[in-house]
């Protein structure tokens, strides 16, 4: 089975050659450049195409905007060379996919493992990454998110800094490469989602300005610089670009869903949203497969994802940043920066967890302002719950994860809460069994005077901390320019077959075991309504409701014993050796129980 995506960018093999379409409405006269020469290109309504006969897969090519300047397809497919090098024609045509069948799995089924390739194994390519699957499918994973993995300048890089969005980076592997990754995903029965940026564009190697004024708006600003044009003149260009470029990663690639980068700062003040029309459009092109699409808003606007007879109208979930926010500091309290808006993190994640948003329309003293809308009435599945993620590893200054943070039993009880709970859980590469490595900060600007720059923003950025008040402390922040930033956060797979890690990596299997069997089956159902409530001041109850039956989850984070009476009809599926428990249940601190009933 062969599949492609029809868009009007880009390069399109025709039967005597290829067809390259570029919109530059800013030049009058573009050139197509080839090894083999240059050619003038046909203008017509910003428009510039050219037919090459005899040309075909392996065709590299570039534009000519000025003189002075080449560049390559923004539409382009694939950056042999990185993003200053040109462009290549590629036959989407030529993989054979076995995936016929798939047609995804129920979002309440979702186990999500975030994983960057570039570190997720040593190799750090496509193809490594494909032979852990099937460990993460035993593990009890459902759903691999990638990083983005638009082009970005040089061999290291989160993803965020990409500029090249149709084009998988080069450093990972071809884009057949990737297309087998998805292949065999689907084989073992993983969903895969992938993380897009329409926010922005990374600071080197865009060229767009150039020959597309109208790509981006001084109306609009963001931490970026001037904001990309979704509202004004040109802007229907603007959106297709996007809305194909997704479209293009479902059907091209055979996602199952897309993560949206903070979506917060996509400023668009018409009358239909970008993001509206963005799900919109993935919406009707589905074709009866199941997709599903995440945000990243810090806005908690609960509108992006309403129902509409159980389904999502739009948007599928959210990350739950709230969530997190609210474990993090009972677990480590720490009360810095965003974390100083979660004071009582008993009462916070109460709320979070039965409701979705801690803060839905409250003033947010960080922020200076009220935050978010009312979720209550959101299913749990609409929240992407996580206790770590890249964001929150990677910008720590040392990038520690949270088992160099937080005390084993706590973390204990927070890991069991995550998975057991029926949102959608979310963990970060080699959480699953407690990795060692970090995930810092690193780049790979070719640019050395925008590296240097990198280099001392990042120390500056964590000079208004305590810690790092003097400039002997700032020096001892990783380089993120340096490779061996880079090489430190790449995961050590040889760990999870020894203790401590590999009695870590049996307790999440466990857990996952749990919530296949027992939860799942029960989120499927109706959702009912959630309500929370704090028995003790340092305990917390939570209770979920739905038409399939209920699920009761309480915690005692305090340093005294709790004793908690069952309830009739109830019986705990975990800790597994309560599961016959009858009567009063007693909770040593830091610990809970999981307890399910019949409808």
């Amino acid at each position: 089975m062969q599949c492609s995506h029809e868009m009007p960018f880009g390069s399109r093999i025709l039967a005597d050659g290829v067809e390259f379409r570029f919109w530059a409405p800013s030049v009058s006269q573009v050139r197509l450049w080839t090894p083999q020469g240059e050619f003038d290109m046909e203008a017509e309504g910003g428009w510039h195409r050219y037919v090459l006969r005899d040309a075909g897969a392996g065709q590299l090519y570039r534009f000519r905007v000025r003189d002075d300047l080449l560049v390559p397809d923004p539409a382009s497919r694939f950056q042999p060379e990185d993003v200053e090098g040109p462009s290549l024609v590629v036959d989407p045509n030529i993989y054979s996919w076995s995936d016929g069948e798939w047609k995804g799995r129920a979002w309440e089924e979702a186990v999500i493992y975030e994983a960057h390739i570039g570190t997720a194994t040593p190799e750090g390519t496509f193809a490594a990454f494909a032979d852990k699957l099937e460990r993460l499918r035993d593990v009890g994973f459902t759903a691999i998110e990638l990083m983005p993995l638009a082009d970005f300048p040089g061999q290291r890089n989160w993803g965020y800094d990409g500029v090249l969005h149709y084009a998988p980076d080069h450093a990972y592997g071809t884009p057949d490469d990737l297309k087998a990754l998805v292949d065999r995903a689907h084989g073992l029965g993983l969903m895969m989602i992938l993380d897009v940026v329409y926010n922005h564009f990374g600071p080197s190697g865009n060229y767009l300005p150039a020959y597309s004024g109208t790509f981006f708006t001084d109306r609009h600003q963001t931490l970026w610089g001037a904001g990309i044009n979704y509202d004004g003149v040109g802007a229907e260009t603007v959106r297709d670009f996007f809305i194909h470029n997704a479209l293009y990663w479902l059907e091209e690639f055979h996602f199952d869903g897309l993560r949206f980068d903070a979506v917060h700062a996509i400023a668009d003040d018409s009358s239909r949203h970008f993001i509206a029309e963005l799900a919109e459009r993935i919406r009707s092109a589905s074709g009866g497969r199941q997709i599903h699409l995440v945000l990243e808003n810090a806005e908690n606007a609960a509108r992006w994802l309403e129902r509409n007879s159980g389904a999502p109208s739009l948007h599928t979930a959210q990350w739950a940043d709230d969530l997190h926010h609210a474990w993090h500091r009972l677990l480590t309290e720490e009360g810095d920066g965003y974390y100083a808006d979660y004071a009582d993190p008993i009462a916070h994640l109460g709320r979070c967890l039965a409701e979705g948003f801690a803060y839905q329309g409250e003033l947010s003293a960080h922020e200076g302002k009220p935050r978010g809308e009312p979720s209550a009435h959101l299913p749990p599945s609409a929240f992407v719950a996580f206790l770590q993620n890249h964001d929150q590893i990677g910008n720590r200054a040392f990038g520690e994860r949270l088992g160099h943070l937080a005390e084993p039993n706590r973390l204990a009880l927070a890991r069991a809460g995550l998975l057991l709970s029926p949102q959608i859980p979310l963990l970060f590469m080699g959480e699953e069994w407690g990795a060692s490595a970090p995930f810092q900060y690193f780049v790979d600007f070719p640019d050395a005077e925008l590296s240097k720059a990198v280099r001392e923003g990042r120390r500056r950025e964590f000079g208004s901390f305590g810690h790092f008040k003097d400039e002997a402390a700032q020096e001892r922040i990783p380089d993120p320019t340096a490779f061996g930033t880079f090489s430190t956060s790449s995961l050590d797979w040889s760990e999870a077959t020894s203790p401590p890690h590999s009695d870590l990596l049996a307790e999440t299997q466990q857990l996952l075991r749990i919530r296949s069997e027992k939860v799942v089956p029960v989120t499927k159902s109706a959702f009912e309504g959630a309500r929370w409530s704090r028995p003790a001041p340092d305990v917390l109850e939570v209770n979920w409701r739905f038409a399939g039956g209920s699920l009761r989850f309480i915690a005692n984070f305090g340093s005294e014993t709790f004793e908690h009476d069952g309830a009739q009809g109830e019986h705990p599926i975990w800790p597994e050796e309560k599961k016959h428990h009858q009567g009063a249940i007693g909770l040593a601190p830091w610990t809970g129980v999981m307890l399910a009933g019949l409808s």
